[in-house]
């Protein structure tokens, strides 16, 4: 007989950074999980120590097309999300967050499931408003580079509107800022794991602009307290609510900090700002305190330094492997004593 509390879940991108996570932490509290991803990012080395598990499933499809289970609740992160990946393929980007979230959206009205999606602080583009609250409409360019991101996320958000108002469907919608730790990919082009990688392999780490442009980075940790905390409120409001780190940090900074933790010699390498960049990102989670309780509670430097370690462990894996003997150990020798 099935447990009141435990749950059907589905969670679509599940092999990817978030999803991942997301994954480990519903077998953990005993839900029956489904990771449906097609590998575009994600990988089963995020999964894999959960496959012996007899509560957590893995199925290979991309969301795109229909998808047929019968589940209590939908998380969907299928999507790209760092700009080497989701510009390599633009229209498929655009695809899985519009097709992908229509197709969602239809098996949860079919099922009668509560779906959470998850969207981003890229809907505010080079925002005018400073730090961004989700009544803010955003000011994104609809026909650059980064568009099939930011306005595929957009209309995805419109979708999950009209379905709750036209069919009472019980949605969630999380503005994700920017979030980091371990399982990040290690070539996304992110901000962190690019200053990670280059100062582990004794790099310039490349800052673009002058370095004053701000971020504001929520551990991974934190980030899943969040979502789960948004799914589970017994009375949801409607709308967006924004999930991130209000600790404003520039560019440069978390270059150095970087740089400290890992005891790299790197230095810094100022390019050019790539197009539509924004340049400050920092949520007003009023909302999110409000309404969950919740606000992120890791310490920028002991989620870098967790962040560096994973990074580590992958970059000596590496090495060794492409060696075939245990020399390649010296070049990591100057972070280690930091990383333990």
């Amino acid at each position: 007989m099935k447990e009141v509390s435990r749950k059907r879940i589905v969670v679509t991108g599940g092999a990817g950074f978030l999803g991942s996570h997301l994954c480990e932490r519903l077998v953990t509290q005993g839900h029956d999980v489904l990771c449906v991803d097609n590998f575009y990012t994600g990988t089963k080395d995020n999964i894999a120590h959960l496959l012996d598990c007899t509560n957590f499933e893995l199925m290979r499809h991309d969301v795109t097309f229909p998808l047929y289970v019968e589940v209590d609740e939908i998380y969907n992160l299928a999507c790209p999300a760092s700009p080497i990946h989701y510009q390599h393929d633009p229209v498929q980007t655009t695809k899985t967050s519009v097709h992908g979230a229509i197709n969602l959206l239809g098996l949860a009205k079919r099922v009668k499931a509560k779906i959470f999606q998850a969207s981003t602080s890229e809907v505010y583009g080079d925002a005018r408003v400073h730090p961004q609250t989700e009544d803010y409409w955003g000011h994104v360019n609809p026909i650059g580079p980064r568009s099939c991101y930011d306005e595929g996320k957009r209309c995805a958000e419109t979708l999950f509107m009209d379905y709750r108002r036209q069919h009472g469907l019980d949605i969630r919608i999380a503005r994700i800022f920017n979030t980091y730790g371990p399982r990040m990919h290690p070539a996304d082009g992110r901000v962190v794991s690019n200053f990670v990688m280059q100062a582990l392999n004794g790099e310039p780490l490349t800052v673009y602009g002058d370095g004053s442009q701000t971020r504001s980075f929520c551990f991974v940790d934190d980030m899943i307290d969040a979502f789960i905390r948004l799914m589970n409120l017994p009375e949801y409001p409607g709308g967006p609510v924004n999930l991130g780190n209000p600790h404003e940090v520039s560019m440069l900074e978390i270059a150095r900090r970087i740089v400290d933790i890992t005891g790299s010699p790197s230095p810094v390498a100022f390019r050019p700002l790539p197009i539509d960049d924004p340049w400050h990102r920092q949520p007003d989670i009023t909302r999110a305190t409000q309404l969950l309780a919740w606000q992120p509670t890791t310490s920028l430097d002991d989620g870098l330094a967790q962040t560096a370690r994973y990074f580590s462990a992958l970059h000596s894996a590496s090495h060794l492997n492409d060696t075939g003997n245990g020399n390649a150990r010296t070049e990591l020798q100057i972070v280690r004593p930091l990383l333990s």
